[in-house]
C-alpha cells in the first residue's frame, strides 16, 4: 500500500482491517493523526475546510476529535503481529503534517509493539515535494518485502530444498560460518528466530561456527570439524566479506578459492543443501559504495554465487544506500559489530529472502540437487581440513601445552585459552610434517611475541614468513598462515624451523593445527 499526505489515513485504515493482505506500507508525509491535520490542534496549520469534511466522514464532532482513537497512530497491534514493515518518507520542516504529531508518534508506538518501521527524514524539507529525487531506496524496500528480491537480495536458484526439509520433517539443521559478526549475539540469532516462526513445528539444531578474526580460508579448513561432522546440514549461511577485507586483506582470487571450496565441500556433504552468502558492512565497504565501486571481496563472492546459483544478501550495499538517504548513520547502526538496531536490520534482510523463498511450499514437491559446475579455480579449497598438530615430527624444543597466558604479553580470547598448542620459541627449533594435497599452512595464534619461520617443501628452496599479524600488537591473533596452496596434488613433506629475527619482539610459534587441502 502507498499513501501520500492524507493518503496515510486511507492506507492505514485499510491495512489495520486487513493486516493479512498487506505486504508493506509506504507512507509519504502521511497524515497519521486527525487532531494534527486537518484539526490543527497542535503545531500544524490545520485546514478548516478539510476538517469539516473529515468530521462528517468520520461521524465525529469537534469536541470528540481530541479523543478519537482510530487514527493511524492507534490500534497498530494487528499490523505489528502480522509483521508488516512500514516505510515513512517525511520532511523535517513539514508544517502542514508535522512529524512530531504524526510519523514520530507512529514510529515510537509501532516499535514498542515490536513492529518494523523505517523512517527517512529529509532535513529542511517541508510537506512538498513528495518522494525522493532517486527513489531506489523505496523501490528496494517494496520489492524486498513483496518479492524477496531487489538490488541487495538475489535468490538465484533459491532455497526450496531446505524449506521442504523444514516443512516435512520434524528436525532441521542450520549452520552459520563466519567471523565475529556471525559469532556475536546478532544477526544469526535474528535469523534463527525467523526460521522458528516460519516453521513452528520443526525442531531446529542451530550451529554457530563464527570465530572472531577468521577469514574465508580458515573457514574452508575448519568447515568439516566445526560444522559438517555434526551431521547433515540443510541450510548454511556463510559470511566472510568483512574479515577478508579488513583482517586478511585478501586479493579476490584468494577469497574465490576459499569460498568456492566451502561451497563444493558442503554440497558433497549434502547435495540437497541450500547455501546463502552474506556480506556484512565495514567502513571500507561503505566508502567503496559511496564512490560507486563494489568491494573486491564482495565481487569475488558474487562470482561464486552466480556460478553455483547461490542466494546472496548484500548487507553492505543495503546499509550504504540507507545511510546515503539519511535513514540512520553508521554510529546508530552500531559499526562493524552492529548494535541491536543494526543486527535486526541484517536479520530483516535475510527474513525477506526466506519468506519469499518458502512461500507456497507443497509438501509433495520433490527436492532437487543443485548441479556441481566445473571448478572456477583448480586450487579451490574443497578438500580443506585441519591436521592435528600432533602429527608433526619435532625436535626437543617443541612442547604440546596450554600456554601460561598470564605470563605472556597480549590478551587471548577465552575460546583459545584452554587449547593445547604446539609451541616453541627457540631459534632453530625444527619440525617436519608429511601431508597429502595441494596446500599446507598453519592455523595459529600470533601475539606480540610472534616470530619468523623458514620452511621448505619437498627439498625445495627455503622461504621465510613472518607470523606476526598487523593485529598482533595486543592480541594473540587467530589466523591461517598459508605456506603453499598451488602444489601438485600428491604426497609432500614440510620442513619448518624458527628463524631468529632481530626485528621481531619474540620468536614464538604457537600452532593450533596444520591446514591442508
Amino acid at each position: 500500500l502507498e499513501g501520500m499526505s492524507r493518503g496515510g489515513l486511507i492506507v492505514y485504515n485499510w491495512a489495520k482491517q486487513n493486516p493479512d493482505k498487506v505486504a508493506a506500507v509506504y507512507a509519504d508525509a502521511p497524515v497519521c493523526n486527525l487532531a494534527s491535520w486537518p484539526g490543527g490542534l497542535g503545531e500544524g496549520e490545520g485546514s478548516p475546510a478539510d476538517l469539516a469534511n473529515a468530521l462528517k466522514q468520520y461521524n465525529l464532532t469537534a469536541e470528540e476529535l481530541p479523543h478519537f482513537d482510530n487514527n493511524p497512530i492507534d490500534g497498530l497491534e494487528g499490523l505489528a503481529a502480522a509483521d508488516v514493515p512500514l516505510l515513512h518518507v517525511c520532511g523535517t520542516a513539514d508544517t502542514v503534517v508535522p512529524m512530531t504529531e504524526n510519523s514520530d508518534l507512529l514510529e515510537r508506538r509501532y516499535r514498542e509493539l515490536g513492529g518494523r518501521i523505517r523512517v527517512i527524514r529529509k532535513p529542511g524539507v517541508g510537506h512538498h515535494p513528495h518522494s525522493l529525487p532517486n527513489p531506489s531506496v523505496i523501490v528496494n524496500f517494496l520489492k524486498g518485502r513483496a518479492l524477496g528480491e531487489n538490488d541487495f537480495l538475489k535468490p538465484r536458484r533459491g532455497l526450496r530444498n531446505s524449506g521442504l526439509q523444514f516443512l516435512r520433517n520434524p528436525t532441521g539443521r542450520v549452520a552459520f560460518l563466519g567471523g565475529s559478526i556471525t559469532e556475536m549475539n546478532g544477526y544469526s540469532a535474528g535469523i534463527e528466530a525467523s526460521l522458528q516462526k516460519l516453521f513452528p513445528d520443526c525442531r531446529f539444531d542451530f550451529i554457530n561456527a563464527g570465530i572472531g578474526s577468521t577469514c574465508s580460508d580458515t573457514g574452508a579448513y575448519r568447515l568439516d570439524s566445526d560444522i559438517l561432522q555434526n551431521g547433515k546440514v540443510d541450510l548454511l549461511f556463510v559470511e566472510f566479506a568483512v574479515n577478508d577485507n579488513q583482517d586478511g586483506h585478501f586479493p579476490p582470487e584468494k577469497t574465490r578459492r576459499a569460498v568456492e571450496g566451502i561451497i563444493r565441500r558442503a554440497r558433497r556433504h549434502n547435495p540437497l543443501i541450500d547455501i546463502v552468502l552474506l556480506y556484512c558492512a565495514n567502513e571500507s565497504h561503505l566508502a567503496g559504495y559511496r564512490q560507486g565501486k563494489t568491494p573486491q571481496e564482495i565481487s569475488a563472492n558474487e562470482a561464486i554465487a552466480d556460478a553455483y546459483g547461490l542466494p546472496s544478501v548484500n548487507f553492505a550495499a543495503d546499509v550504504a544506500e540507507r545511510i546515503a538517504f539519511g535513514e540512520f548513520d553508521w554510529e546508530t547502526f552500531g559499526g562493524v559489530h552492529p548494535a541491536p538496531f543494526g543486527a535486526a536490520l541484517y536479520a530483516d534482510d535475510v527474513t525477506e529472502l526466506l519468506r519469499a523463498q518458502y512461500a507456497g511450499l507443497d509438501a509433495g514437491e520433490q527436492p532437487a540437487a543443485a548441479p556441481m559446475p566445473e571448478r572456477l579455480d583448480p586450487f579451490a579449497l574443497d578438500n580443506g581440513r585441519l591436521l592435528p598438530a600432533t602429527l608433526a615430527e619435532t625436535d626437543g624444543n617443541w612442547q604440546l601445552e596450554i600456554p601460561d597466558w598470564a605470563a605472556l604479553p597480549g590478551s587471548c580470547r577465552n575460546r583459545f585459552r584452554q587449547l593445547r598448542l604446539l609451541a616453541a620459541d627457540v631459534p632453530g627449533a625444527e619440525l617436519a610434517l608429511d601431508f597429502t594435497g595441494r596446500a599446507i599452512g598453519l592455523y595459529l595464534l600470533a601475539g606480540p611475541d610472534a616470530g619468523m619461520v623458514e620452511y621448505r617443501i619437498d627439498n625445495g628452496h627455503w622461504q621465510r614468513l613472518e607470523l606476526r599479524h598487523p593485529f598482533s600488537e595486543s592480541l594473540h591473533y587467530p589466523y591461517t598462515a598459508t605456506l603453499a596452496d598451488q602444489l601438485l596434488d600428491g604426497d609432500h613433506r614440510l620442513i619448518m624451523r624458527i628463524a631468529g629475527n632481530a626485528g621481531c619482539r619474540g620468536n614464538a610459534v604457537r600452532i593450533i593445527a596444520f591446514t591442508a587441502n
